[in-house]
């Protein structure tokens, strides 16, 4: 079966080159241009992707993404203006596992549309049952993550990170270390991304996000998992 990805892009020669550059690839592809029609068809149709621009007409890709987090794990990759770095960091904030900065080489995209997708099938392969770092239990098997017995959201990538530093606990890893194990390959992207990934994770698992006591950091190393 083809994977299905959507595109939400308001702008039609954008939106027309990526969906032609994806449907050459093989994938099955549908596209809308609007965050109301986007929201309603991710809930109602099955996605193995999103191609989501963050501004869009009505309800922004933004928040798009906030209410798609809060039930649908579906990897989102955002397409943001070039150098809006604020966009970048909200659009990770709420849950996307990946951006694009416009203007973008539609071979860049398809890539990324690639390495996530391949991350995502490697991950459902995943055969480890449950991790647990003190208070911190990972269901790898259904994808969930639970604190202290209570379900915490957290996204493909988020998942992924915790799952590395949970297989070795104290054990203190680079960020080029955590974004290669993300993305499975070796990783050409900027590494900040990385920070920005461990700052949501902490606002999830930490009861002060700003005085972390499980994912620390080591100053000039990295990071590491430790039980609370």
């Amino acid at each position: 079966m083809r994977e299905r990805i959507l595109i939400v892009e308001d702008e039609p020669a954008i939106s027309e080159a990526v969906e032609y550059a994806l449907r050459a690839e093989g994938f099955e592809v549908e596209a809308v241009d609007d965050g109301n029609t986007a929201l309603a068809q991710a809930r109602a149709r099955a996605y193995d992707l999103l191609v989501l621009d963050l501004m869009l007409p009505g309800l922004s890709g933004v928040e798009v993404c906030r209410q798609l987090r809060d039930e649908n794990p579906v990897p989102i990759l955002m397409l943001t203006a070039k150098d809006a770095e604020v966009d970048r960091v909200l659009g990770l904030e709420v849950g996307a596992d990946d951006y694009v900065t416009k203007p973008f080489s539609v071979p860049e995209l398809v890539a990324r549309v690639r390495a996530l997708l391949r991350r995502r099938e490697l991950d459902t392969r995943q055969a480890i049952a449950k991790l647990r770092v003190g208070g911190l239990e990972l269901d790898l098997a259904k994808h969930q993550a639970r604190l202290n017995g209570e379900q915490i959201p957290l996204t493909a990538f988020e998942l992924k990170l915790l799952t590395l530093l949970a297989g070795e606990p104290e054990r203190v890893f680079s960020r080029g270390e955590i974004m290669r194990h993300l993305w499975d390959s070796s990783y050409v992207g900027d590494e900040r991304a990385c920070d920005l990934h461990v700052s949501n994770i902490r606002r999830k698992i930490e009861r002060d996000p700003a005085r972390p006591e499980r994912l620390v950091t080591v100053r000039g190393s990295g990071y590491k998992l430790q039980a609370v």
